[in-house]
């Protein structure tokens, strides 16, 4: 196997075309990974989730990591992360444009609302589902792809 760095236009290429990652966050040294579904556009990651461990943790340290990949086989795959900074949508004030912004593009694809709003049971008990709309600053972007000898 052959491994190259890719360029920032291949890893943002990347990027625009995906749709599934995984969202890291950090709370006291602990690093916490979760699938998301996304939609990029413009310099910003756009997703939606419910309340819950990775947004409280979001909310005390913005600093947030994305992962991306894309697998073909054990020998040929694309794999980008992005550091960017963690930032919550709300209904009103400077930042309704963007949470109208989010919606409209999570909304053009099917099940945008998943894994963010589907039913969780934490120790027992439904978890509530309180809507939160984010985006996530592309600050940094990098990128690898493996391809078979």
């Amino acid at each position: 196997m052959h491994i190259e760095e890719l360029t920032r236009k291949a890893s943002m290429e990347l990027l625009a075309e995906s749709r599934l990652g995984h969202l890291a966050c950090a709370n006291n040294g602990q690093p916490y990974v979760t699938p998301c579904y996304f939609a990029y556009h413009d310099q910003y990651i756009y997703g939606f989730s419910t309340a819950g461990q990775k947004i409280e943790w979001l909310r005390k340290n913005p600093l947030a990591c994305l992962q991306v990949d894309k697998v073909s086989s054990f020998q040929k795959w694309t794999s980008i992360i992005v550091l960017g900074r963690y930032e919550e949508l709300s209904k009103t004030g400077e930042s309704q444009e963007a949470r109208e912004r989010a919606y409209k593009l999570l909304h053009q694809h099917e099940f945008w609302w998943e894994p963010g709003y589907t039913r969780t049971v934490l120790h027992g008990e439904a978890r509530p589902l309180e809507p939160v709309y984010y985006r996530v600053s592309v600050d940094e972007i990098t990128g690898h792809k493996a391809t078979p000898n």
